[in-house]
């Protein structure tokens, strides 16, 4: 019976995790100059690239050679910027395409 009672419990504490997990905000996003600012401030980072995502999505990649961080940060047009990726080891390359190469 004690089983059956934890069992129960365990089933319900999952349900009302479940529950708020799915009206959660996402803690990721915030209005772009907060974010531009924090990755400057707290990593140095400084953008380095830029591109037009899909539905009109910035697509714009952060990085530092201070510390080797980087961040890819995607700002919708309603002005919300999220943050996509993040890692450590940046290097920034600038391969020339080779015409015939094997792919």
């Amino acid at each position: 019976m004690q089983k059956f009672l934890f069992a129960l419990s365990l089933g319900f504490g999952v349900i009302i995790m479940m529950a708020q997990h799915g009206n959660a905000e996402p803690t990721n996003c915030a209005a772009r100059g907060k974010v531009v600012q924090s990755l400057n401030d707290q990593y140095g980072e400084t953008r380095r690239s830029i591109g037009l995502g899909q539905n009109n999505g910035v697509v714009e990649l952060f990085a530092s050679d201070n510390t080797g961080t980087w961040t890819i940060l995607v700002t919708l047009p309603n002005g919300m910027s999220c943050l996509m990726a993040a890692g450590d080891a940046f290097e920034f390359t600038s391969d020339a395409l080779q015409r015939g190469a094997p792919t």
